[in-house]
């Protein structure tokens, strides 16, 4: 049981990476115009990628200062999930394997 839970959340964290790196890519293609938000296809794709990454991304824009154009809050988020995927693997080994190595 423990093993699933582990390896669920470990797959959820990078769905939210490749959902977050997808987001910026679209974002950055729209902004540059190889994709036409007017089509409803297109637009609905882009909105469901923004609701799903805006929560992590929002507080890391508001405590980061204004870089001009440049949005550098995916690549923090996607260190910061990076890292929980580390930690989570170092709690697994700890209670799985016995392991008692340090966390960080």
């Amino acid at each position: 049981m423990i093993r699933t839970l582990f390896w669920l959340l470990d797959e959820l964290l990078s769905l939210y990476i490749w959902a977050v790196i997808l987001a910026a890519l679209f974002s950055m293609l729209a902004s540059f115009g190889v994709l036409d938000t007017r089509n409803r296809v297109v637009w609905s794709i882009g909105d469901f990628l923004y609701r799903l990454t805006e929560p992590a991304l929002r507080p890391i824009r508001n405590m980061l200062p204004n870089f001009g154009s440049i949005d550098i809050s995916p690549l923090i988020v996607l260190l910061l999930l990076q890292a929980t995927r580390m930690l989570l693997s170092s709690v697994y080994e700890s209670i799985i394997l016995g392991s008692l190595r340090p966390l960080f």
